[in-house]
């Protein structure tokens, strides 16, 4: 027992890691069980276009003129998993920094994705916002899929959950004023609740947030609500929608917390949606079709990703696919980049 957990942790230490399922027991006595899983991916990409991002498309893009192809395995990913009784504990790392380099050696930095600890009704540690609703995720091999449209964040947190009820304090931030004063005084607070059915699923979200920096002083209040409902078979629609000042908890940097506009510093607004259908045309192979945007009151953002793949099945834990997509960016200037990718999972 003891040989394996240290066999284990070094492979954490080691590895390249996210929140996957955990699958492989590596040991088990009696209420205590040690498990490790994860997945290797392996992407191809090429992009054409007036927008570039190295690794997958999120919520802001370079300009530039671009005409790109890269190989990666960033998002490869190792999560450790050890239960004891009532008590669970999830050590989550991957290595998609973007610090190393493509002369030689092709390394990146490891980084924590997820660390937290569940008992009973609570949890405690790193992992995503209880306002992001996972269900509502497109299957798609651009990682996330429409960053733009879709909540989508990680950070710590205190949440309780009974039944369909959850409650959260989280961690507080700004995005867009100044970094010194981007640590806000009061935790965020989200509450959200799920239904499920022979129908599918559905949550309802809100967040209520102190912005006090940069001159303000305000109360900021967002809402969202998503759902993935069956359409016969294995085939299934997903949405979600959100709208307020929920800044960086949407859109993934599309839209800020706070904003400038003639001199005058205001907290901003936005309204954000996605839409994926997926297709199953046997057992092993599907097509998703997504969309995702995000527009901006002030600002005046508006950012659209939309999507279609094929994905297959070759065995149960390996899949391969192929995606076409479009991001783009329509504010100032009108910027868009077509992507065509290759990837390849295997999840253990």
């Amino acid at each position: 027992m003891k040989k394996l957990l240290s066999l284990t942790a070094a492979a954490v230490a080691l590895g390249l890691a996210s929140q996957a399922n955990a699958a492989v027991t590596l040991a088990e006595d009696g209420d205590t069980k040690v498990t490790l899983g994860g997945f290797i991916k392996m992407d191809a990409r090429h992009v054409d276009g007036d927008l570039y991002r190295d690794g997958y498309f999120i919520g802001s893009a370079a300009a530039g003129d671009f005409s790109q192809t890269d190989f990666n395995a960033n998002q490869s990913r190792l999560q450790f998993k050890v239960q004891h009784g009532k008590v669970t504990g999830v050590f989550e790392v991957d290595a998609d920094t973007g610090e190393g380099n493509e002369i030689i050696s092709n390394s990146s930095g490891i980084r924590i994705r997820h660390a937290f600890i569940k008992w009973d009704n609570w949890l405690v540690g790193q992992t995503w916002s209880t306002f992001m609703p996972l269900h509502a995720l497109a299957e798609t091999l651009d990682f996330g899929g429409a960053h733009v449209g879709e909540a989508f964040i990680r950070q710590g947190q205190i949440r309780y959950t009974n039944g369909g009820f959850s409650f959260a304090l989280e961690n507080p931030y700004t995005f867009g004023g100044d970094r010194d004063e981007s640590k806000q005084s009061v935790p965020d607070i989200i509450a959200r609740y799920d239904f499920k059915g022979d129908w599918g699923q559905a949550n309802v979200g809100a967040l209520f947030r102190k912005v006090d920096q940069s001159g303000i002083d305000e109360t900021a209040v967002g809402f969202n609500a998503a759902a993935k409902i069956k359409t016969g078979g294995k085939n299934d629609l997903r949405i979600s929608f959100a709208q307020g000042e929920y800044g960086r908890y949407v859109g993934t940097v599309a839209v800020p917390d706070i904003i400038t506009v003639d001199g005058e510093t205001k907290v901003e607004e936005g309204t954000s949606f996605t839409l994926a259908y997926r297709h199953f045309w046997n057992d092993a192979t599907r097509s998703t079709f997504f969309y995702g945007n995000s527009t901006t009151d002030l600002g005046d953002r508006d950012r659209t990703h939309w999507g279609v793949n094929v994905i297959t099945s070759v065995t149960s834990k390996l899949k391969t696919g192929v995606e076409f997509g479009e991001y783009s960016q329509d504010e100032a200037t009108d910027l868009s980049s077509n992507y065509l990718m290759f990837s390849a999972v295997y999840a253990f």
